[in-house]
């Protein structure tokens, strides 16, 4: 999955759109490139101090803290206007960031911290860490610390099936990063079924999976098999009547990872 999945990625990255991502705000740490139009002598390439200020001819000590390119371009430019320029038109980037980042963690190639850039996307975090490793289930949560997203919440969950991504997942891929936002990948978890069903063995383990919609995954209970199962997890054993379930006379039991289900045959 993981190979096919960073070939997408790659290929689809440019195209993706991350509406309303704040514009990237300097801070101590970053290297800009401060170009002055026909002025050679007063561009320079500065790096942001850790008070917060850089240092450009004929302007001096420039507060740029907290700012973006655009507004350090127009704070900078009356500083240097002079007989000899009366009108400086400057144009400012971060040519390396260095002051902000994220952690993207879990089943990835390369986990870590990651320097947040000018519209760093969801995909650009995946791709910087290399992508996903063979054991990764396609689910990764994205936590945000702090003042957390527009709804109030502080994680969302995203599922991405591994193939060519639907509208839905390129809009989850172009969600828009934040510094000290965390990315984890999740690894793949399973459930196991056995005895008295068409298709014994293990399945991919999905959030609120439930026992009756794995008998159905495995392809339903055989003949000599009975409405009764058992889930054995960690040691302990729970009763599962299938048929009550199937009635609405019980709740469908929830299933965790590494769950172990054995529907028994049937008493002859």
């Amino acid at each position: 999955m993981s190979a096919r999945v960073a070939f997408v990625l790659l290929i689809l990255a440019p195209a993706l759109a991350a509406e309303d991502a704040a514009p990237y705000q300097v801070g101590p740490g970053d290297v800009l490139e401060v170009a002055v139009d026909g002025r050679p002598d007063l561009s320079r390439l500065p790096t942001v101090q850790t008070t917060g200020r850089i240092w450009l001819p004929r302007a001096g000590e420039v507060e740029v803290r907290g700012l973006t390119s655009d507004e350090i371009a127009a704070r900078v430019a009356p500083l240097l206007a002079a007989d000899d320029l009366a009108a400086p038109r400057v144009a400012v980037r971060v040519r390396e960031y260095h002051s902000q980042f994220l952690w993207v963690r879990g089943a990835v190639q390369r986990p870590g911290r990651k320097p947040l850039r000018a519209g760093t996307r969801l995909v650009d975090a995946l791709l910087d860490a290399g992508g996903f490793v063979a054991g990764a289930s396609g689910e990764v949560s994205l936590e945000r610390p702090g003042s957390g997203f527009a709804d109030g919440s502080h994680s969302k969950t995203f599922r991405f099936s591994g193939g060519t991504p639907t509208a839905e997942e390129l809009d989850e891929l172009g969600v828009p990063l934040r510094s000290g936002d965390v990315v984890t990948a999740v690894t793949q978890r399973w459930v196991t079924v056995s005895g008295a069903v068409r298709r014994p063995g293990r399945y991919p383990y999905v959030e609120a999976m439930t026992v009756g919609r794995l008998v159905e995954t495995a392809g339903g209970i055989l003949r000599s098999g009975s409405e009764k199962a058992v889930v054995r997890r960690a040691g302990s054993e729970i009763e599962v009547d299938l048929e009550a379930i199937r009635s609405g006379k019980a709740e469908d039991a929830v299933l965790q990872p590494d769950d172990e289900v054995a529907v028994k045959a049937r008493r002859l």
